[in-house]
């Protein structure tokens, strides 16, 4: 008579900063005339042909990079922001990264993509639309 083997209880997948890269991404594609492309394999998201937000999230790992035109000095100061690298620092581009447990304010890089999508868009769009209103903070 055979054997039945017990069935293993599978752990769920850990999502990590999935979620957050999913909210942040859905906040950044409400904009006017946002859309999403993957570029060197990176998401990207972009107006008017040019890219405002370059998001990367998975189990391990969250990094959001903006461009800050008004906020860049005050930016810097935050713990888990530099300069982005390849030379788009010298232009106010920042890049925020999160790793392992680590608390992400949400609140403060939704500011960040609308601060970007202002410096990136053209006027005529900006001008279309309000102050936005960050969404709930994901769950980790």
């Amino acid at each position: 008579m055979p054997v039945k083997k017990k069935a293993r209880k599978r752990k769920p997948a850990r999502a990590g900063f999935r979620r957050g890269e999913a909210m942040l991404r859905k906040h950044a594609l409400g904009y006017p005339e946002a859309y999403e492309e993957f570029p060197w394999g990176e998401r990207v998201i972009k107006v008017n042909k040019k890219i405002f937000v370059f998001l990367h999230g998975d189990t391990q790992t969250l990094r959001v990079t903006t461009k800050l035109p008004l906020s860049y000095g005050a930016a810097l100061l935050a713990p888990f922001a530099k300069p982005t690298g390849y030379g788009l620092g010298k232009s106010g581009w920042v890049t925020a990264s999160f790793s392992g447990n680590e608390q992400v304010p949400y609140d403060i890089l939704l500011g960040w993509i609308d601060e970007s999508y202002r410096a990136i868009a053209p006027n005529k769009l900006v001008a279309g639309f309000s102050q936005r209103i960050p969404e709930k903070k994901p769950k980790k």
